[in-house]
């Protein structure tokens, strides 16, 4: 592609980005889905038909798909290797059973069950064995996207759906060598899978050797040097190496990645690095988006949409189903293991890879591929729906295994505090109050911890703090005060909506995790919003300066000051 285009559609997406994403937020469609319209609006089956015929149309169209799958790609990479660094070697080992247990389970089970049903349907019994497995995997750009905003990536969903998602980046090679072996005569498959096994058990160990030998010591120097510009360097060394390995031992690069990030993870430097490469993967992983929107195809699949949407329904139908069933198997509690199913029903991006091979080898024809691609991309669409049916699907299935949590509720007539969320924070809350005598009402939604509290006599009732209905039932009229310890952003703010929906007087602190979302919440009227940042800084300040010899009247009198100085920051920014 020439500079000039290439500079024009990077422009053509930024803008879109810029202008279009936030208003379909507003609108409550997603950013996946947004980003996923405006490849559809500016890609070649968009406004891109209209090229020929209106020249001027082309300054505002993205004309190539692979440039932008390239890029697509990148974003991924920067994605997986981010979540690798929220996860040490420990942390990961710990979740072995569910990528060598739950995680083999859903490839198997829904790999045969959905090459059942391609043979039901006429196809070969090797073709709808590739096709089944390869449509068996998710898609980790999407789901982890998903997790990532809504801040559940270290919650058990997230730890859940990354296991699954690991094991399925496993079966990378044995998919892929299958499509190859359908597409050859050669009679030296024995050889050819052997040579794929060892290139990937290379690759994996390769890597880990070196993150342990070479990594270790080599961020020991540039972090001596001081140099932030060096530690990114390295940074970037280590994505490009370590994806270019596993990528070339047939393995999916975004695996490589993660192993990459986990391996930079217990170096003092992983949240600055997280914190610096942040932005540039949302607006990378929005490139992928991009390039799923723009292979949708409104004319060719408008005349077969009927047999688009049942093609989805089937897959998204056997999905869920296979994946729940292996979720039971290894005693996934039912409420997790629904949200879950409904969250990885979907293809993923590596289908588009196997169907590529297949057409190019003429093992499935044009016609054939062009539908079971449109099929994949819809339901790519579906997913942040799905979510948001999982989560109902939970809450459902809580209900019905606790069906007396919340009609026992009962709150004081006045005088008590309501607490959403019953977490470390919600807990230490509780216990300050209890030591206080004054009455309180907590609502948390896992409900192991429910059960729990129970056991020691407080009053924590299963419930979702967010859900208006849910509120009424702890007597939102006579609380004193509201406190909100949600780890979510979007609960939170839409617990305190709920509370001024009962009580637009209400007295709501809040604890949140950044800044940022800190404004959010002020701008909706929360009284007070504690920043977890702000106040570790603050209390680490004072133990420093009461070390240092300071008066502690003198320490008390900084800290409040500073205290107040990032209130205002935060006022004046929901404010602006």
């Amino acid at each position: 592609m020439e500079h000039g285009f290439w500079a024009k559609d990077a422009f053509v997406y930024l803008v879109a980005a810029g202008v279009l994403v936030p208003l379909f937020q507003r609108a409550r469609i997603g950013a996946v889905v947004g980003f996923i319209l405006i490849g559809a609006l500016v890609g070649p089956h968009g406004l891109g038909l209209l090229a020929d015929r209106l020249p001027l149309v082309r300054f505002v169209t993205i004309s190539d798909i692979e440039q932008v799958s390239v890029v697509g790609e990148v974003g991924i990479i920067f994605l997986l290797f981010l979540l690798g660094l929220e996860f040490s070697a420990g942390r990961l080992w710990s979740l072995r059973r569910e990528v060598f247990g739950v995680g083999l389970l859903q490839v198997l089970f829904c790999g045969a069950a959905l090459a059942l049903v391609g043979v039901l349907f006429g196809v070969a019994a090797g073709t709808a064995m590739v096709v089944g497995f390869a449509f068996a995997m998710s898609s980790t750009a999407v789901v982890m996207q998903i997790l990532s905003a809504e801040r559940r990536v270290l919650s058990p969903l997230g730890r859940g759906a990354l296991a699954v998602l690991l094991f399925q980046d496993l079966m990378v090679v044995p998919v892929l060598l299958a499509a190859q072996i359908l597409g050859t005569q050669d009679d030296s498959v024995l050889q050819l899978i052997g040579l794929a096994f060892t290139k990937a058990v290379a690759a994996i160990g390769i890597i880990l050797l070196a993150g342990r030998f070479l990594l270790a010591p080599l961020v020991a120097v540039a972090a001596g040097t001081g140099s932030r510009d060096l530690i990114m360097a390295i940074s970037f060394v280590v994505v490009a190496g370590t994806a270019g390995l596993t990528h070339a031992a047939g393995l999916s690069s975004a695996l490589g990645a993660f192993l990459g990030g986990m391996l930079l993870s217990g170096t003092a430097y992983r949240h600055q690095i997280s914190v610096d490469l942040e932005p540039f993967k949302g607006l990378l992983i929005g490139v992928f988006f991009v390039s799923v929107g723009m292979g949708v195809d409104a004319a060719a699949v408008l005349p077969r949409l009927p047999l688009v949407l049942m093609g989805v329904a089937i897959l998204v139908a056997v999905k869920v189903a296979m994946t729940y069933l292996a979720t039971r198997i290894f005693s996934v509690a039912r409420p997790l293991g629904g949200e879950l199913a409904l969250l990885l029903a979907q293809t993923g991006e590596f289908a588009f890879v196997v169907l590529g091979l297949l057409a190019t080898t003429g093992i499935i024809d044009h016609e054939g591929a062009s539908l079971l691609v449109s099929v994949v991309t819809l339901s790519l669409v579906f997913t942040p729906l799905l979510a948001r049916l999982g989560g109902v699907a939970r809450g459902v299935l809580e209900r019905r295994e606790h069906p007396k949590d919340l009609a026992s509720v009962t709150a004081p007539a006045t005088g008590h505090v309501v607490i959403g969320g019953f977490g470390r924070v919600g807990r230490i809350i509780a216990e300050t109050l209890e030591a206080a005598g004054v009455p309180f009402v907590a609502l948390d939604a896992d409900p192991r911890c429910v059960r729990a509290e129970q056991a020691a006599g407080r009053q924590v009732f299963l419930g979702d703090a967010s859900r208006p209905e849910i509120l009424e039932r702890v007597n939102p009229l006579g609380a004193s005060a509201f406190v909100v310890t949600l780890d979510a952003a979007e609960p939170a703010d839409r617990m305190v909506r709920s509370i001024q929906h009962h009580r637009p007087d209400a007295l709501i602190l809040a604890r949140v995790k950044d800044t940022a979302h800190a404004r959010a919440l002020s701008a909706l009227g929360v009284s007070q919003v504690i920043p977890e940042t702000v106040e570790a800084s603050l209390q680490l300040c004072a133990h420093l300066l009461l070390s240092l010899g300071l008066e502690e009247e003198a320490v008390q009198a900084r800290i409040d000051a500073a205290r107040e100085k990032e209130r205002g920051r935060i006022e004046q920014g929901a404010d602006t």
